[in-house]
């Protein structure tokens, strides 16, 4: 191994055990504080760290292995929240040395949160997407915050599908964008080479670009923990810019209960089940009820209090008469929006055929993995084990012009 590539090796095996990991990216909870999920992980990544020095000097690898191992520390020194000095050099560094291995030793690459899949899953073409980090902008920006995620194709059609209907409705003002998950953003760079900026770069180019005039458009699903840590960084910035206004998330003010549904939910459960219906075999969501085939939208699920949007989702589902269509989370409380309750209330209510569809905004790995993946405990596997025809609509909310539409009328609120 070439004597800089073995420094930058040697430098990620010291901060893998260091770096205080964050277990997120699309499989964290995008709505949990990143700064519990650094603390929870923290020392699990030293304890990785220091096995994996213990086996080397008991000679129990083999040079594959070793090499291997390397890639994945590195890797893992890179899957984390927070941004560095060496961020740039470490993502760069981590694809030299993953492009330096035999196909053979990719396979072998296992860490604490690096895997083949890392650098070697196909998500469709980078150069479909645009990061939107330009500068130059002009006075007024139009900032779209995101969550994030590492799936090309599903960057491309829904967070960038919604960032090119605002350029388009809004032609006077300079649309950029700013990821809220740096460890996707690690993960984008350092694979594909395109640069997305985290909210404080993209503030901070915001300045540096003399823009004056600052309104923000966040595309979360709800008032949860990323809204609320958006809006205590854009505070920071309010006396950078004459003016500063950050618009409404797509489903609008969460409420008390899940009685309580304003008009925005309304709208989305209209759009998602239009969608849904328009991508299966059947003519009507009715004629999927006669045929007893139950839609369950996928829902990402928060430990914030904003859960209950989840709930108040199914009441609106439930308002417009859809009896046949469940919500459900991966993540998060209560426990009534668990796979395996909804698998109960499906079969309580007679359906035999299931369409599952996130109700999320990106088609990311949640809905690629969790839910149509081939793993046993993924829920197409977990439905089609209790006896269901499962089908599977890997489409986020983003791509749905509707949707869009939405979040354009969102905006238009707050420039008004």
């Amino acid at each position: 191994m070439k004597k800089r590539l073995m420094t930058l090796v040697l430098t990620a095996v010291v901060c893998a055990a260091c770096v205080a990991g964050c277990k997120a990216g699309e499989k964290t909870d995008s709505e949990a504080p990143v700064a519990e999920a650094e603390a929870e992980n923290n020392e699990a990544a030293e304890i990785t760290s220091e096995e994996s020095e213990q086996t080397d000097a008991g000679g129990e690898l083999s040079d594959d292995e070793k090499a291997a191992q390397a890639v994945a520390d590195m890797i893992d020194a890179i899957y984390v929240q927070s941004r560095t000095e060496d961020t740039d050099e470490q993502c760069a560094a981590a694809k030299e040395a993953w492009d330096a291995l035999t196909p053979e030793q990719q396979e072998l690459v296992e860490g604490e949160y690096a895997d083949p899949d890392y650098f070697g899953n196909d998500t469709g073409d980078a150069a479909m997407d645009d990061p939107r980090n330009a500068d130059e902008i002009g006075e007024n920006e139009i900032l779209v915050v995101s969550f994030g995620t590492s799936f090309n194709e599903s960057r491309s059609l829904d967070i960038k599908g919604i960032e090119d209907a605002l350029a388009e409705a809004y032609p006077d003002w300079s649309v950029r964008r700013a990821f809220t998950a740096q460890i996707i953003i690690n993960h984008v760079q350092a694979r594909d080479g395109e640069k997305i900026d985290n909210v404080e770069q993209a503030l901070e180019r915001a300045v540096n670009n003399g823009v004056k005039n600052l309104l923000i458009q966040p595309t979360h699903l709800m008032h949860g923990a990323e809204y609320d840590e958006l809006t205590e960084a854009v505070a920071g910035y309010e006396d950078k810019f004459e003016t500063v206004k950050i618009a409404e998330p797509l489903l609008g003010e969460v409420g008390a209960d899940a009685s309580q549904i304003n008009e925005d939910k309304t709208r989305v459960a209209e759009y998602v089940v239009n969608a849904a219906v328009a991508a299966s075999s059947y003519d009507s969501i009715d004629a999927a009820a006669e045929d007893k085939t139950a839609f369950i939208f996928l829902g990402h699920g928060t430990s914030h209090t904003a859960n209950v949007t989840y709930d108040q989702m199914q009441t609106a589902f439930e308002s417009l008469g859809h009896s046949n269509v469940f919500v459900g989370t991966v993540e998060g409380e209560p426990e009534d929006t668990e796979i395996e309750n909804v698998i109960d209330r499906i079969k309580e209510a007679g359906f035999e055929k299931i369409i599952i569809r996130p109700l999320m905004v990106v088609a990311g790995d949640h809905a690629h993995n969790d839910m149509a993946g081939d793993d046993e405990d993924s829920w197409k596997s977990m439905l089609t084990e209790a006896g269901f025809s499962v089908d599977c609509q890997i489409e986020g909310l983003g791509r749905i012009p509707d949707v869009q539409a939405l979040y354009i009328e969102h905006l238009g609120e707050v420039i008004d």
